[in-house]
């Protein structure tokens, strides 16, 4: 039976993953530094920064999903990123392993029109070059026949298991949960596309088990056109049964506040996604698959049933 590996467990894209592959009674392993459990999946302690125990946690492994996630500061990205990428490729390498890296679009910079998977990079941000480095690691390994590999390539992400570290659910669901005013950055007015997490964890599963799709860039499927800040919140107002009652943080805001706040300092450089158009296209994916995206309105109503729900089983 394939062994399926999930690199950075715990997180709200590795936990998607794990409760798609369990459902599908896969034989699943889940990789972290503090040995994160779930039901149904074996559980390694294993720290990325480190080859030898990158190497021990992959060994066996058919297939490996590199999820990790770092906190969200330019300079340990800096440090880690480059020797994860490096300790994970290897460690596949040696196992004869296929890798899945899951990404995001930092490396593309401010993109005017359709973000697609031969859109060119040209990060206009430190953790954009960050992100650009490792996947020209990636792709050099692979032109070199190294390592068979894909990129899954993500939007934004919402849904179920983002709780942590996304910003539809701080600033809008937990903060309409509680009663708040939910909150959006810079323009409420523009639209955004974001990346539904359970259409992701699907879609990579596809990917790993098609050999047409390794040794490419895939965009994961995404719902186009996207959603403007204001009918996010309006959506989720009326899916909680409160006023949609919001405020727009303008950029001095953001900037005043991370005089106080590190991590929502280290967000300003990334302020230009919501102050423009975010148009992520995922054509070819949903073309080539047949995949239809899940809409807004559904995937919003499912998150709120998520978060709403008594079983913490994930």
């Amino acid at each position: 039976m394939k062994i399926y590996t999930i690199l950075g467990a715990g997180g709200s894209i590795g936990n998607a993953l794990a409760k798609e592959l369990i459902q599908q009674k896969r034989q699943v392993r889940l990789v972290s530094r503090s040995g994160f459990t779930l039901p149904g999946a074996k559980s390694v302690k294993g720290d990325l920064l480190l080859l030898n125990e990158a190497i021990d946690a992959v060994k066996g492994s058919s297939i490996v999903f590199l999820c990790a996630g770092l906190p969200y500061n330019y300079k340990i990205w800096e440090q880690a990123w480059p020797r994860i990428m490096r300790h994970s490729i290897e460690a596949c390498k040696r196992a004869n392993a296929k890798l899945i890296f899951f990404d995001n679009v930092y490396m593309y910079g401010h993109v005017k029109g359709k973000m697609t998977e031969k859109t060119p990079c040209y990060p206009n941000s430190k953790k954009g070059e960050i992100r650009a480095e490792i996947a020209r690691t990636l792709c050099h390994e692979i032109k070199d026949g190294n390592i068979k590999a894909a990129i899954a390539r993500s939007a934004d992400l919402y849904g179920p298991y983002t709780s942590v570290n996304s910003l539809p659910y701080l600033m809008v669901f937990k903060r309409l949960m509680k009663g708040k005013k939910a909150q959006w950055l810079i323009n409420e007015e523009t639209l955004h596309t974001f990346t539904y997490t359970i259409d992701a964890a699907k879609a990579m599963i596809i990917m790993a088990n098609n050999d047409q799709t390794y040794n490419r860039v895939w965009h994961l499927p995404t719902c186009n056109p996207g959603i403007t800040g204001k009918a996010f919140i309006e959506i989720a107002a009326k899916e909680l049964g409160v006023t949609p009652n919001y405020q727009v943080l303008s950029k001095w805001m953001v900037r005043f506040a991370g005089y106080f706040n590190k991590t929502i300092h280290e967000t300003f450089e990334m302020l230009y996604q919501n102050e423009y158009d975010y148009c992520f296209d995922s054509s070819k994916f949903n073309s080539f698959f047949n995949f239809e995206p899940t809409s807004y309105p559904l995937g919003i109503s499912e998150t709120v049933n998520f978060l709403q729900s008594k079983d913490d089983a994930f």
